[in-house]
């Protein structure tokens, strides 16, 4: 019984001893964490020193020129384009030009296979004759009835209306009327084929299809031998560009820069195939007429271009700039002063775990509610006595860069605070 009681005291010190050092164990871990999250708290805990732990950026408010350009993208379309086609079918027997030839107005392009059309034009002037020859003898006919009326008028006046009787004299003003009816049914056939003839001699003009414009051979689509099929449609043979020296740049303005957009209003722009070299344009029509592209509303808009060295060539895409507003010696700030809004007290002050948490952009709500009941002021913080000051201004045109104090408390030297920087630990 002894035994057994003192086996057991061993057990029980045994335990007790153990669940000491587990204990001790525990504490010291908790000991450590804690003295970690010290460590981390303080390295991060805002400094009270008016600067936010850090310094903050700043650009002086200057008088400058601010230009304001609207960018929109296109392509070079000649000025006049014409699409030469044939309204005449049959075999193509030569092409007289090739692309990028010089025409002339009235300069014959293509000509097709004439042999029917010449057989065509010959038997039409034989019918013309014919006609022509018909017309003759019903003239001819209608003398003969007014002559033979004549003379039966004669006789019966002299024998005092006794002879002819009255039914022969009725019968050559008739053959008379009736002469007369003939001729005129034979001039309107002589009329029918000389308009036949002349018919046919046009489309014996037309198988030599001419330049309408002068200009230059774009595309050529037709080769001889080949059979021109235009009884449904007129086929396109050649694209012909006038003037190239002229040109004009379709581009498409974006529906939030359109109302800015104007006639007359200076342009440049650029192609890729002369890459830093600027060309200049100017508006000269801005469409109504809306496009949707991928549910983007742009608005067509027309610039005028000199292509004096003939650099440019239809259907490049060129990048144009257009100066929509052009201001000097105005109030320029930075853009980014006006997305600043410095950190407040109870942000600074709210410790590790408030820092940890996500915070709204206070300055995006601000532009918001200013966006919303549509006024143009701001508030700005510039820099004074090394802490920042708000100053309520109301702002103008911008560049995407710097934008234009219309008026307000800010004056040209000003600070104005752009953002901070950190300061090193």
């Amino acid at each position: 019984m002894n035994d057994t009681s003192k086996a057991s005291q061993n057990l029980l010190l045994a335990i007790t001893r153990s669940s000491s050092g587990s204990k001790r164990k525990r504490v010291l871990l908790i000991a450590l964490v804690a003295i970690a999250v010290l460590l981390i708290g303080w390295w991060m805990w805002p400094k009270s020193n008016g600067s936010n732990n850090g310094s903050y950026l700043t650009e002086d408010a200057v008088l400058g020129d601010l230009s304001v350009t609207v960018s929109a993208t296109g392509n070079l379309y000649p000025t006049n384009q014409v699409d030469v086609g044939s309204e005449l079918s049959g075999i193509v027997e030569s092409v007289l030009v090739d692309e990028n030839d010089l025409v002339k107005r009235g300069q014959v392009l293509v000509r097709l296979d004439l042999s029917k059309l010449n057989d065509q034009v010959v038997k039409s002037q034989a019918a013309v004759l014919a006609a022509e020859a018909q017309v003759a003898q019903m003239q001819a006919t209608v003398k003969e009835s007014r002559a033979t009326l004549a003379r039966l008028r004669q006789v019966a006046e002299l024998t005092g209306g006794k002879v002819p009787s009255r039914s022969e004299l009725e019968a050559a003003e008739a053959a008379v009327t009736r002469a007369e009816a003939n001729e005129a049914n034979a001039r309107a056939a002589a009329a029918q084929a000389a308009a036949t003839l002349r018919s046919d001699q046009t489309n014996l003009s037309k198988a030599s299809i001419r330049s309408p414009i002068d200009g230059i051979v774009l595309t050529r689509k037709i080769e001889p031998g080949q059979t021109v099929a235009a009884s449904l449609q007129a086929p396109v043979l050649f694209t012909i560009a006038e003037d190239l020296a002229r040109m004009q740049l379709q581009v498409d303005v974006d529906e939030a820069d359109v109302s800015q957009v104007k006639n007359g209003q200076a342009a440049y722009f650029m192609v890729d195939a002369w890459p830093g070299r600027k060309y200049p344009a100017e508006i000269a029509r801005v469409g109504f007429g809306a496009q949707t592209t991928d549910g983007v509303v742009t608005y067509k808009t027309l610039l005028n271009v000199s292509n004096a060295d003939l650099s440019l060539r239809p259907g490049m895409t060129a990048t144009a700039e257009i100066s929509t507003a052009n201001l000097h010696d105005a109030l320029l700030v930075p853009n980014a002063a006006l997305r600043f809004t410095p950190v407040t007290k109870s942000a600074a002050s709210s410790g590790f775990v408030a820092s940890l948490m996500p915070r709204p952009p206070q300055q995006a709500k601000q532009v918001k509610e200013k966006a919303s009941n549509g006024s143009t002021s701001r508030t700005l913080w510039v820099l004074q006595d090394g802490k920042p000051a708000a100053i309520e201004v109301t702002i103008g045109l911008t560049d995407g860069r710097r934008t234009q104090i219309v008026s307000g408390g800010l004056q040209a030297g000003a600070r104005v605070i752009i953002g901070m920087q950190k300061s090193a630990k």
